[in-house]
């Protein structure tokens, strides 16, 4: 049986705040990559909830923090509909991820 790891490698500040996020896997060739944030969701079982983990680095910038979550809702979105052929929800999560990039994209403009 083939196994695969992911690994994540943080570098944390006086305070606790990431500094820098480096990150590999088993099936990705080439070594550690450069991240400024990673977001992981764990269904708990047991609880019938989410686990989640989110870092980002003090580099990070406001605006592509807001692309990163609108990227990983679109990114849900084709998910649901893989896993269970929901189109209603799919379509519904894709038609939020482009209004809210339409106002990130308005917003930045007004900048």
């Amino acid at each position: 049986m083939k196994k695969s790891e992911i690994n994540f490698k943080i570098q944390l500040d006086e305070h606790n705040v990431p500094e820098i996020i480096k990150w590999n896997a088993t099936d990705k060739p080439g070594g550690l990559d450069h991240t400024k944030a990673i977001t992981i969701g764990i269904w708990d079982d047991v609880e019938k909830n989410t686990m989640r983990l989110d870092l980002w680095t003090k580099e990070m910038p406001v605006d592509e923090m807001k692309m990163f979550y609108i990227d990983a809702l679109s990114g849900m979105a084709q998910s649901i509909l893989s896993a269970t052929g929901d189109e209603k929800m799919a379509s519904s999560i894709n038609k939020l991820c482009d209004t809210l990039g339409k106002e990130l994209k308005s917003n930045l403009g007004e900048q």
